[in-house]
């Protein structure tokens, strides 16, 4: 089986689609089939080794001058050749921030019109290549705003289109009028063409559905899993905590920016803080901060010092894989505590592999991501105040953060690590081909 598996750039950071991306790419691999990884926009950056292509398809450069101009919409060989270079594309990525939202209803308007739409050049070029130079029997989209490709797809190729869902629905609800309901007018127009709409949570599947407004039947559910290379080595580090020989600490591990949900952590550790008894209580916070969102964190920071605890403060900014798992197993307890309905929940599965059992929101992906593991426990959602009564717990029972910690470990080590989500895509793959 050859597979053509269709995934977005993420503008030069670590970020949890394309890492959740290539993870199942390279686990098919590993099981002995053919796969593409074609990456869009931008390159793909992974904290493990990538089997990203070096190509990438819809350029981000190339997308937005062919919105702004006709004159790109034609082929010129040279320009093309420019534009879509890797290197420029990914310094063409770090000023991604500032791109105005009109502009990406725009471009998202653009992709999604697919053969009608101001992307058509880099239509031909995908389709050509996968029509006479891969030749799939499978094409996997990993993004719904690229529901417009599945058309073309399927006419020139014959072989059945999947798409997954993965968190758009908070990119199309802040795009500005009238591009939000135009996009979801496309989008809805276009659900029907896929052969499969795949989702990572049942949650996210009915939220998709009502979205889409297709029939929840048609979404098909396959949980997370992560590479477990590297989750896998004893946890000494755990041992030594509960001896009492480290300072106890809550982490975090996620994008820097508000939707993330940083601030309610930041303020839940200063109301912990003033316990008695917690006069060694730090806080550590690892992930990406761009250039949008250093204003808000640099707040942050100043509240953590005018607190006069910014010496119990650790910030470790982007870490690779390595160093990931090494800040995770330094935890006592772990919260990423969005302030939107989230989807996926990577990191949340990451430190319940390390034996780090998560305080999390009430809502989202969250309460099925805890029924199924129990490894962490759930509290009201938007609140500082809920998320330190839920710290409080933990630090204050030695057995049961244990207990939730062995749970959230053990079921992630069994059923959501990267083969057994890997060969459920092989399945419903084998399930298109044969229907």
């Amino acid at each position: 089986m050859r597979i053509a598996y269709i995934a977005a750039g993420a503008g030069g950071m670590y970020c949890g689609s394309c890492i959740h991306d290539n993870t199942v790419a390279a686990e098919i691999q590993r099981m002995g089939f053919e796969v593409a990884l074609l990456p869009t926009y931008t390159p793909m950056r992974t904290d493990e080794a990538s089997v990203s292509s070096g190509r990438v398809f819809y350029g981000a450069l190339g997308v937005y001058l062919e919105q702004k101009s006709r004159f790109f919409r034609k082929p010129h060989r040279a320009i093309d050749w420019l534009l879509n270079r890797p290197a420029l594309l990914s310094l063409a990525a770090k000023f991604s921030g500032s791109t105005d939202a009109r502009e990406l209803g725009e471009l998202s308007l653009g992709v999604l019109k697919g053969e009608a739409g101001s992307a058509q050049k880099e239509l031909d070029e995908l389709v050509g290549w996968l029509r006479d130079e891969f030749k799939p029997d499978v094409v996997h989209i990993t993004n719904s705003m690229f529901l417009g490709l599945v058309r073309r797809l399927k006419a020139e190729l014959s072989v059945p289109v999947v798409v997954a869902v993965q968190g758009e629905d908070l990119f199309i609800e802040d795009l500005p009028a009238p591009y939000r309901d135009q996009v979801i007018s496309e989008m809805r127009a276009r659900a029907g063409e896929a052969d499969a709409l795949l989702a990572p949570s049942t949650f996210y599947a009915q939220r998709m559905a009502e979205l889409l407004e297709v029939k929840p039947s048609r979404m098909t559910v396959i949980p997370l899993g992560i590479r477990l290379a590297g989750h896998l080595a004893p946890l000494t580090e755990r041992a030594e905590r509960t001896a009492g020989g480290t300072a106890p600490a809550i982490g975090y591990l996620a994008r820097i920016c508000p939707e993330k949900g940083l601030h309610l952590l930041v303020d839940a550790f200063l109301e912990l803080a003033r316990d008695p008894g917690r006069e060694d209580l730090r806080l550590k916070v690892a992930g990406y901060l761009g250039a949008k969102d250093r204003p808000y964190y640099l707040d942050l920071e100043k509240k953590i010092h005018a607190a006069g605890l910014i010496d119990r403060y650790d910030f470790l900014g982007e870490v690779d894989r390595e160093a990931k798992i090494s800040f995770l197993r330094s935890l006592d307890v772990f919260s990423a505590p969005t302030v939107y309905r989230e989807a996926k929940g990577l990191s949340i599965l990451e430190a319940m592999a390390n034996g780090v059992p998560v305080v999390q929101p009430e809502h989202g992906s969250f309460p099925e991501m805890i029924r199924a593991t129990g490894g962490g426990i759930l509290v009201e959602p938007h609140s500082a105040g809920a998320l330190a009564v839920g710290f409080r717990s933990l630090l204050d029972d030695p057995d049961e953060r244990r207990r939730l910690g062995d749970a959230g470990r053990a079921a992630v080590l069994e059923r959501y690590g990267d083969r057994p989500m890997a060969e459920a895509t092989v399945e419903l793959y084998r399930r298109l081909l044969a229907g």
